[in-house]
């Protein structure tokens, strides 16, 4: 059962933050391999909102720690993890470690991030087959 779509409720206890500085394998301490190389907000929302639960994308909000101001490491997700009652909007998400790891888990997989990776390596495998045969034999 997921949570019904609402305001930003003046409880805010019931929300958890997450940064996409606290999945980025480059700067996270991670439990295995549970990490992802430069996640963004926009990526942790879609993540979230995939799965039904309420999140809210915050874009002019960055991580304290974060030294580097630009706009493409901007953001903050709050999702939405339990009801007014205290009971959790879905079971699969007692706490926001698991929203996390469920985040990292499925963030390599969106489609933006496969299209990326596999365009690139189709054109320098391309081009290393045409080298191959312009060159001449020597005697």
């Amino acid at each position: 059962m997921a949570c019904t779509a609402m305001q930003f409720p003046a409880k805010q206890d019931r929300f958890i933050c997450i940064y996409p500085a606290y999945l980025n394998n480059k700067k996270t301490i991670t439990e295995g391999s549970k990490a992802v190389e430069n996640p963004t907000a926009m990526e942790i929302q879609d993540v979230g909102s995939e799965v039904g639960l309420n999140v809210f994308l915050e874009k002019n909000k960055m991580y304290s720690r974060k030294w580097n101001r630009d706009v493409q490491y901007r953001g903050r997700v709050r999702v939405h993890l339990k009801q007014e009652d205290g009971s959790l909007c879905l079971i699969q998400f007692p706490s926001c470690k698991s929203v996390m790891l469920y985040a990292a888990e499925i963030i390599p997989k969106l489609k933006r991030r496969t299209q990326k990776i596999g365009g690139g390596d189709q054109s320098l495998q391309q081009g290393e087959g045409s080298k191959k045969g312009k060159r001449k034999k020597k005697k």
